[in-house]
Parts: structure tokens; C-alpha cells; sequence
């Protein structure tokens, strides 16, 4: 397992969709990952420190996992098959560990709020991985990443119907 961090956001202006952008410790290797739009708003709210009167939903998670006395010691991206990532949810309760099949985007915005650690599978990276200087050609424009940020950063308490 090779350890990475969340690097970013940008959007894939071809089909314009969320893409979750991870680097290695070293910056040698990027690994995008196409994420939804409320996957990506999940994490970015929890990158930028953003704070509701109530819960949101991995907020919620976090703080069950918490109460239940576990942590969150980190997150395992361990395969990709056809297309779609697998992770695991690792789970820390005492001397025991636990693993929860999860989405990556779920996954790691857990990690992000509990500030642990990602760590994704060699042959991950070998198969989806891309050299640290191809990346920002091959998979995003720098233009759409700020696009990406601009529109998160519109996002308010107030644009809800209902109040978190």
C-alpha cells in the first residue's frame, strides 16, 4: 500500500463530471478518481472546514463511529474493476480492527473529517495511476479545477431547503 492525500478537486470538462484527485506523499503519481456531485461536495465542505449547525451525513457517521468508541485509522483503496473503485473503511476499536466495504468518495470523506491517513494499492496505481507531470494534460485542465473550487465555494447554509 502506497500512502496518499487528497490533493484536490477539478471537474472533467469533457463529460463534466467531479473528479477526486489524489497525490503520492512524493508527487511522483496522481490518481483521479471520477466522483458524483454530492460525493465532491462531501469532501470539499470537510477540506475547507466548513461548519452546519447540524450534521451532515458524514459528519453523522463520524461521530457514531466515535460514540461506538472506534476510530478511524484509515482508508484502503484496494482494487479497481472495470472502471470502479473499491475501498475499505479501517475501523480501530481497541486491539481490534475492523474493515467496511466502501465507496472511495465515502471513504475518504470520512478520512478527511477524521484526518486519517489513504493509502491506495500498488497495483492501483499501477493500473490507474499517472505520472505526476502527465497529469494535469492528461486528466484535467487547471482551468476546471477552479471552476470546480469557484462553485463549491458559492455553496451556503442558506442555499438548503431544509436547515442542517
Amino acid at each position: 500500500m502506497v500512502e496518499l492525500r487528497v490533493f484536490g478537486l477539478a471537474l472533467d470538462e469533457k463529460n463534466q463530471s467531479p473528479v477526486l484527485i489524489l497525490k503520492d506523499l512524493a508527487e511522483e503519481m496522481v490518481l483521479p478518481i471520477w466522483i458524483g456531485a454530492m460525493e465532491a461536495m462531501a469532501i470539499s465542505l470537510a477540506l475547507n472546514k466548513v461548519d452546519f449547525p447540524r450534521p451532515m451525513t458524514h459528519d453523522l457517521l463520524l461521530s457514531a463511529i466515535s460514540g461506538l468508541g472506534a476510530v478511524v485509522s484509515g482508508v484502503e483503496i484496494t482494487r479497481v474493476e472495470e472502471g470502479t473503485y473499491f475501498a475499505e473503511l479501517v475501523l480501530r476499536l481497541g486491539e481490534e480492527e475492523r474493515r467496511i466495504d466502501s465507496r472511495p468518495s465515502d471513504a475518504i470523506a470520512l478520512a478527511v473529517r477524521a484526518e486519517a491517513p489513504v493509502f491506495v494499492a500498488e497495483a492501483v496505481l499501477a493500473e490507474a495511476g499517472i505520472a505526476s507531470g502527465e497529469s494535469q494534460h492528461a486528466v484535467f485542465k487547471t482551468d476546471a479545477a477552479k471552476k470546480w473550487t469557484e462553485e463549491l465555494e458559492k455553496i451556503s447554509a442558506d442555499d438548503f431547503k431544509y436547515k442542517m
